[in-house]
């Protein structure tokens, strides 16, 4: 069984944050955002964000824009243009379009865990990139890193 978690890190602290990661068996950090690089994402900006990991808990970072959803599909949901469930579609739609079921090896992601802003996971792509990895490969179990 794939043991794949996800977290977001807004609404905690750095020692929350990783805390979680280190309490769990999470070995690789996946950032699923978009834009990684915002100076407000203080400990979790990208770069920051490698070096903590590595140095608090031993992981591995990767950033994964092929898993982001695109900036216009953000500001279209946040401007309210769309709602939940057409950002939902939308979404599953682009993964399925850069076919992202095809260009992945299911065993890299055990003890993996995939990282965005939002601090719960219900309107988040997080999640749902979690359930589509798992519709597509079954054998994933999920869980989710919330405090």
């Amino acid at each position: 069984m794939i043991e794949l978690y996800t977290i977001g890190f807004t609404n905690k602290s750095a020692e929350q944050f990783f805390g979680l990661l280190r309490d769990s068996a999470v070995q690789t950090i996946v950032d699923t955002r978009v834009n990684n690089g915002s100076q407000l994402s203080g400990f979790a900006k990208g770069t920051d964000l490698a070096f903590f990991a590595r140095q608090i808990g031993g992981m591995d970072y990767r950033h994964r824009l092929d898993f982001a959803p695109t900036k216009e599909l953000l500001t279209h949901y946040r401007a309210k243009e769309l709602t939940w469930a057409e950002y939902e579609t939308e979404y599953l739609n682009l993964l399925d379009i850069r076919r992202v079921g095809q260009h992945i090896n299911v065993d890299e992601l055990h003890q993996t865990c995939l990282l965005c802003s939002e601090h719960t996971p219900e309107h988040c792509h997080r999640r749902l990139l979690a359930e589509y990895l798992q519709h597509r490969f079954g054998s994933i179990q999920i869980h989710h890193l919330v405090r």
